[in-house]
């Protein structure tokens, strides 16, 4: 079995987010960047077929050089080769057509991608790459289990869980509970210099579509004064919100 395990550079959570040019571009100064959390649930998934069942895996990503440093974390948590697709994740269905070109050029059995990234939460380019390359596709995916061709899967839907039975080739957005996060793991020094002799191709992108631009960014509104209110006074917290925050 191939798998292609698709990776977004992502600013870490606690990084300090700003913008420049009037709002119109993110400032990536001393911004740490990441593995989409949901990708990091895939690729460990993706690590156990490896080791289960034999498979290969392979990572790929749409991104500059900066890119990198994050393609090389997931070759040292264990993937055997990585892509990099020179350009800039511009939106959703740009990034979903230079990742089908990739499977399309790599004969894929299993395309692992995030149910959404942790910067723009478009949750588009796994159900945009499964139409892309006419697959069947399972989202929000939680559970994944393959016995030859066949895949029994579990998704999450509202109010609870759903059980499929499907076949390869497939596409899945997967997130926390392919994997546990106590099941994620940290790259060792073994694996770190395993990874700088590993193959990291870099193509250059196909002519795609740019559906969308992103025309301003804006903050959300700073959190405003505390007041605090004795628990005793319970005639002054009434008259605070009926008079002040008129929520009652």
């Amino acid at each position: 079995m191939k798998i292609l395990v698709c990776i977004s550079n992502v600013p870490d959570t606690t990084s300090k987010i700003n913008f420049t040019d009037g709002d119109t571009k993110f400032d990536t100064n001393g911004v740490q960047f990441v593995i989409n959390p949901n990708d990091e649930f895939g690729l460990t998934r993706a690590m156990w077929f490896k080791e289960k069942q034999g498979a290969t895996v392979h990572v790929a990503s749409v991104g500059g050089p900066s890119a990198e440093p994050t393609i090389r974390k997931a070759l040292a948590i264990g993937a055997d080769e990585a892509i990099r697709v020179n350009a800039e994740p511009t939106d959703g269905f740009f990034v979903a057509q230079q990742l089908a070109e990739v499977v399309k050029n790599g004969s894929y059995d299993l395309i692992i991608a995030g149910r959404e990234s942790i910067d723009y939460n478009g949750g588009m380019v796994p159900g945009m790459l499964a139409t892309l390359l006419n697959m069947n596709f399972v989202n929000t995916c939680i559970n994944l289990e393959i016995d030859g061709n066949d895949v029994t899967a579990v998704r999450e839907i509202d109010g609870g869980k759903e059980k499929i039975g499907t076949t390869l080739p497939l596409v899945i957005g997967g997130q926390k509970g392919l994997v546990e996060e106590s099941d994620l793991r940290i790259p060792n020094m073994r694996g770190i210099m395993m990874a700088r002799k590993k193959v990291l191709t870099v193509v250059e992108p196909i002519e795609a579509t740019i559906a969308t631009t992103d025309v301003k960014f804006e903050q959300p509104a700073p959190k405003g004064a505390v007041k605090l209110v004795d628990a005793d006074n319970v005639g002054e917290l009434v008259n605070l919100l009926h008079n002040e925050a008129k929520v009652i």
